[in-house]
């Protein structure tokens, strides 16, 4: 054989074992059967692969149950994951009804590096504040490009069909969480089938998911499922992540679709389980005041301590102070102007040209507890319009909300349902186990902010979302920067270090764990680099 021919050979042997190498990785074996996941450039995907029954008829408002059937044929998971039922803040038509009932599923990416035979795993929650959102906003391509983890997104319950309460152990609520409690317990027995180390699993998200990552480190099994966790802008201390007031709201969601005037919780379920899914959600319109605000009116609650399989049964803050938490390594965040999800809305421009935030001069008293989150915390209303004007002195002195005081609006909202959330869980955390945090200063050119606000005349600062779209992509961020791309790159490696060996460190800046006494400390991340701050805080 001369060398021309040996080289064709050598070259056909080569391609015929990396094609057989990309089909193995195509198919995965698991309890329930074989299936087929979908070849990509640079990474393998197996998408929508069910890890609960479809929580349809009977088993609306029920506890998530565990996906055992048998396939019988090869399952096809090659379908990308559709959201689950919402009325979504992320669509801007009038109808803001998408995605269906049937969406418990996991989604697996792979990246393509025979460099490693087990990969560590990182499982994102996505955000929406429990209301909206889903896997398939969070783009899983940046971690795919670095190449050195498997990324698993997970679809749960949302709005009231995920988190109604009637305060009972009829309707008792947190569905979305038990969603992803036993999504959790899928990837922790399932991963090893694709590539993955099942004892290296750092699980995060944004806003809602980043509560609910911190509402799973309430309890102390969360250990037997991840080795670290990463809360970004949202925690479970944040007002808006655990609320009161759950049962007025569920019997008011029965009234607008029909079900009457009930003060019985089955008699409540029974009306909603015969329901059209689409009716329930649709109701989510009667409960926002103004634009999509309030954010969260349906959430996680503490719920009856008699719940079977209760995801928490005492304020966050008291499991926090009674030390009965878990102990897994976690990374807490917000960004300089987080509020700006909030505030941004009051900028947008009605008919007549006058922007929201006139309606914040004209009804303070009415919206600011629904803003706050503290309508159901004050049942006094002399002590509530109280607390309202004192929050207003605070922030606003004797100004008028305007866009000359927009960045006063903005720090209100940042410091009330996201930096003050930090600071106390910090402070509760640090003498059990090590927590750390980041602030990031570093505002994007076309983000959420802009979105929001549908204006780019105001300078609007680090609005929530600018770092975490920098690792999961999103549609609403238009483009990145130069400097963004390397705080990218940054952020995803800082991630990677912090499940393979407990490292955290960014760039060149390595993270100070929070010890007990004195001020709290903070990884400060913004365009020029990195520095370890220690704050005061402001409570």
């Amino acid at each position: 054989m001369n060398s021309k021919t040996f080289l064709i050979v050598l070259l056909f042997v080569c391609s015929a074992n990396a094609a057989f190498s990309d089909l193995i990785n195509v198919f995965v074996t698991l309890p329930n059967g074989n299936l087929r996941g979908r070849e990509n450039e640079n990474h393998y995907s197996y998408e929508s692969i069910p890890y609960a029954e479809p929580p349809l008829g009977q088993l609306r408002f029920e506890p998530p149950q565990p996906y055992n059937r048998i396939w019988d044929e090869t399952f096809q998971a090659t379908q990308p994951p559709v959201n689950c039922l919402q009325w979504s803040q992320l669509i801007e038509e009038e109808d803001k009804l998408t995605g269906q009932e049937d969406c418990l599923t996991v989604n697996v990416y792979k990246p393509k590096n025979k460099l490693h035979h087990s990969f560590p795993v990182v499982v994102d929650i996505h955000g929406g504040f429990f209301m909206f959102g889903g896997a398939s906003n969070d783009g899983h391509e940046m971690f795919m490009n670095s190449g050195k983890v498997i990324l698993v997104k997970i679809n749960y319950r949302l709005g009231p069909i995920g988190f109604l309460s009637t305060g009972d152990t009829i309707l008792p609520g947190n569905l979305g969480l038990k969603d992803q409690r036993l999504a959790l317990q899928w990837v922790k027995n399932n991963i090893a089938q694709f590539g993955g180390n099942p004892h290296k699993i750092l699980v995060m998200g944004l806003d809602a998911g980043g509560a609910s990552v911190h509402i799973h480190l309430m309890n102390q099994a969360f250990n037997k499922v991840a080795t670290a966790a990463v809360s970004i802008s949202g925690n479970a201390l944040n007002p808006w992540a655990v609320q009161d007031g759950a049962a007025r709201r569920a019997f008011e969601l029965g009234r607008v679709v029909g079900c009457g005037l009930l003060d019985s919780s089955e008699e409540l379920k029974a009306c909603l389980k015969a329901k059209d899914a689409s009716q329930i959600v649709r109701a989510v319109e009667n409960f926002l005041i103004l634009d999509y605000i309030p954010f969260t009116p349906f959430g996680p609650v503490v719920e009856p301590s008699s719940v079977k399989d209760a995801i928490i049964t005492q304020h966050p803050i008291d499991i926090l102070k009674s030390g009965n938490f878990s102990t897994v390594r976690w990374l807490t965040s917000y960004v300089e102007q987080d509020g700006g999800y909030n505030a941004a809305l009051f900028l947008k421009k009605e008919y007549d040209g006058d922007e929201l935030l006139e309606e914040l001069n004209k009804r303070w008293y009415d919206l600011a507890p629904l803003l706050l989150y503290y309508r159901d915390m004050i049942n006094n209303i002399e002590a509530l319009d109280e607390h309202s004007l004192k929050i207003r002195e605070l922030y606003m002195k004797n100004e008028k909300f305007s866009t000359k005081t927009y960045p006063q609006l903005t720090r209100m909202f940042t410091d009330i349902l996201f930096k003050t959330g930090v600071e106390l869980s910090l402070m509760l955390q640090r003498s059990k186990t090590s927590v750390y945090a980041y602030l990031y200063s570093n505002p994007a050119t076309s983000g959420l902010g802009q979105w929001l606000a549908k204006r780019d005349d105001i300078e609007l600062g680090t609005v929530h979302g600018d770092d975490f779209s920098l690792m999961f992509k999103n549609s609403i961020r238009q483009q990145e920067r130069k400097d963004e791309i390397l705080i990218s790159s940054s952020l995803i490696k800082m991630i990677e270090d912090f499940v393979k060996d407990g490292i955290l460190q960014f760039g060149n800046c390595e993270f100070q764990p929070n010890i007990a006494g004195g001020k709290y400390r903070v990884m400060h991340i913004e365009r020029e680099g990195c520095s370890n701050l220690q704050m005061k805080t402001l409570l």
